[in-house]
């Protein structure tokens, strides 16, 4: 048994591109999408016609629509092919507007609804802002399930498990990218490896603290740099991975065995908190690398999207 096999007997595998051509090979269970990956997509020529069947079936429309309308174009195709959900991203320019989120999500929910789409199959993409987490807590009330990203703290988590949201997905990847920044020429790869992984700790943390607590908020380790990260966290409720990583795994049989225990981490003394907005300002405010990475983030994220509306007025 390889070892993508050997880790979809107990994390679900999810994987981690908008381009859906990629997918059958690995058969993943769900999908998870984002401007950069759809903007990395769309570019491709085999993508040409169905950019430009969009772009002329609702030219005319506002920009925001005729994207949206893309997003779920995608969204439809990789529904086609695999079994779950898939995730679909509001966009990074309303990561600090409650309400706009808030109507974006609906949107999106409503036009994979007018495709013959259950909600179900659909997790909204919100950046994890305060606003950003009360925007979701209020698409949760009204039966939208999401997915908040770019996460990075641990205040992050508890506030998120706080608003009852369907999934999370801390980074794992970009967090350890810090540390290794910041240490410079100290930084021992050995030393950070694996189960010692400044990313991996962080998801270690907050899975341990919801199964600790009974949270039902579903951890989704992501954004993930080598295997040895995703091994360390088999386990985990589920991880999104790239597709060069996913071959990776199916391509070697290493021996793997889960690295987290839900009923471990219910017998572990883990202390509860709890964040209102001053107090989880303030803690994220006091994360350097939380703050920056969730900043850096949401730049990226605003500037892929400003491309794709480039390339949409283009087309």
């Amino acid at each position: 048994m390889n070892q993508l096999d050997a880790l979809k007997q107990f994390t679900t595998v999810v994987a981690d591109t908008g381009d859906f051509k990629q997918l059958d090979a690995f058969k993943p269970q769900d999908a998870t999408t984002n401007p950069s990956l759809i903007l990395k997509a769309v570019q491709k020529a085999d993508y040409a016609p169905l950019v430009k069947d969009t772009v002329n079936q609702f030219r005319g429309r506002p920009m925001d629509e005729i994207v949206d309308r893309l997003l779920v174009r995608f969204g439809c195709e990789i529904l086609s092919i695999i079994p779950g959900r898939v995730s679909t991203e509001v966009d990074a320019r309303l990561s600090f507007d409650t309400a706009a989120t808030v109507a974006r999500g609906e949107r999106l929910i409503e036009l994979y609804q007018a495709q013959g789409i259950h909600s179900d199959r659909v997790l909204i993409k919100v950046a994890s802002t305060w606003e950003g987490i009360k925007a979701a807590e209020q698409l949760e009330r009204k039966g939208i399930r999401t997915n908040l990203t770019l996460l990075f703290a641990f205040c992050q988590a508890v506030a998120c498990g706080q608003a009852k949201v369907q999934l999370i997905s801390p980074f794992v990847g970009r967090i350890y990218d810090w540390y290794k920044k910041n240490a410079g020429a100290t930084w021992v790869e050995a030393d950070n490896a694996l189960a010692n992984d400044p990313g991996v700790k962080s998801v270690a943390q907050i899975y341990n603290y919801y199964k600790k607590f009974g949270i039902q908020t579903e951890v989704m380790g992501a954004s993930f740099r080598n295997v040895g990260q995703i091994t360390a966290l088999a386990g985990c409720d589920l991880l999104t991975i790239s597709p060069d990583l996913l071959a990776s795994l199916a391509a070697t049989d290493a021996p793997l065995t889960p690295a987290l225990n839900a009923e471990a981490a219910k017998l572990a003394a883990i202390e509860h908190v709890s964040y209102d907005e001053a107090s989880f300002r303030l803690a994220l405010n006091n994360d350097a690398m939380a703050t920056e990475k969730l900043a850096e983030g949401i730049r990226a994220f605003c500037v892929d999207a400003v491309k794709l509306e480039q390339l949409l007025l283009a087309a």
